[in-house]
């Protein structure tokens, strides 16, 4: 199978098993994690007309890894825009962020000390999740410890399964 074509035809083939919405976007992130041998994977949902939000599904490569979903939503407009310039990049734009090191990003990019502090890892790939110009989610694997290059091959296939998560985003934020 061509590389470019493996997260994708694996999201389509978890798609058609028919999951719950939940057990559905838990079983993404553990194949985008493994896929793309991530040390954590996580998808923050997002409730966009009532504007909050909330890590619902994180998969980790071990135990030793930070676990970060949060069980109950969050306001996501008020003050996180403005700490976050990742998460104010998702909410105008469909732009994938690829940080390849967090130590060496810019302030233009992230904010290092929020990046830490919230989530402490050292690259990562900002996804948001987009449909019907509002933003759903935001797919985000990263490393720890060390830097990581992302190649044109893992950007392809990220950026080809954002739109087949949506749906089963916005079903599970709407139950």
């Amino acid at each position: 199978m061509d590389t470019q074509q493996k997260l994708p035809a694996a999201i389509d083939a978890l798609l058609k098993k028919g999951f719950t919405d939940d057990k559905t976007l838990y079983e993404a992130m553990s194949v985008v994690g493994e896929t793309l041998n991530a040390d954590r994977c996580f998808i923050y949902v997002r409730q966009p007309d009532q504007e909050r939000g909330r890590i619902a599904f994180c998969w980790r490569k071990d135990g030793s890894i930070p676990d970060v979903v949060q069980p109950d939503w969050q306001p996501d407009t008020t003050d996180l825009p403005q700490e976050d310039p990742l998460f104010r990049s998702a909410l105008d734009s469909t732009k994938v962020i690829y940080v390849d090191d967090v130590k060496t990003a810019g302030p233009g990019v992230l904010n290092e000390a929020f990046e830490n502090k919230t989530f402490g890892h050292r690259a990562l790939i900002h996804a948001p999740i987009h449909g019907g110009g509002k933003l759903w989610g935001i797919l985000q694997p990263c490393v720890f410890e060390q830097p990581r290059q992302w190649t044109d091959d893992e950007k392809t296939q990220i950026e080809a399964i954002l739109p087949k998560l949506q749906p089963a985003i916005a079903n599970f934020v709407t139950l």
